[in-house]
């Protein structure tokens, strides 16, 4: 096994130091500057004690592994704390624009005969049975209708 020990220069050390003790990074950022700085081997003699470095920084012993791994695969300081957002969500939405206006004209229409008002599993069922959506569940309209300012009462 590859030696996965981590030794920064002193302008990453001062670097990290700068965003832990600045305040004025998010907690994540935060978070992943103390782990780096923890692994940090520069003139020290002593091993990395993985479970006290996630006990300091408040995260699991593997969070700590996985930043370890990380940090070493590209090792740059910047994109290693500050993270690339996501580009895509992880799941694909239920519902798209055009979905979501059918939805919202259904409950703005006279409900169905029988009924006095729409109710949100009525227009949840009927969105369904006119073939707007697949499958919906009941809260996603609520969301969608709370969202868009519409009351069903």
């Amino acid at each position: 096994m590859k030696n996965k020990d981590i030794y920064l220069t002193i302008e990453e050390q001062a670097y990290l130091q700068s965003i832990v003790k600045s305040g004025m990074h998010n907690s994540h950022e935060i978070t992943r500057a103390r782990v780096l700085l923890m692994l940090d081997r520069s003139g020290k003699t002593d091993h990395v004690r993985y479970k006290r470095t996630a006990e300091y920084a408040g995260i699991s012993v593997q969070a700590v592994y996985n930043m370890r791994d990380e940090f070493y695969e590209n090792h740059d300081i910047e994109s290693y704390i500050t993270r690339k957002k996501r580009e895509t969500p992880p799941r694909k939405p239920r519902l798209d624009g055009e979905s979501e206006a059918k939805i919202i004209a259904l409950a703005c229409s006279e409900p169905p005969e029988g009924c006095a008002r729409w109710s949100i599993r009525l227009v949840t069922a009927k969105a369904i049975e006119l073939h707007f959506v697949d499958e919906l569940s009941y809260s996603t309209v609520n969301r969608l209708l709370k969202k868009q300012n519409i009351s069903l009462t």
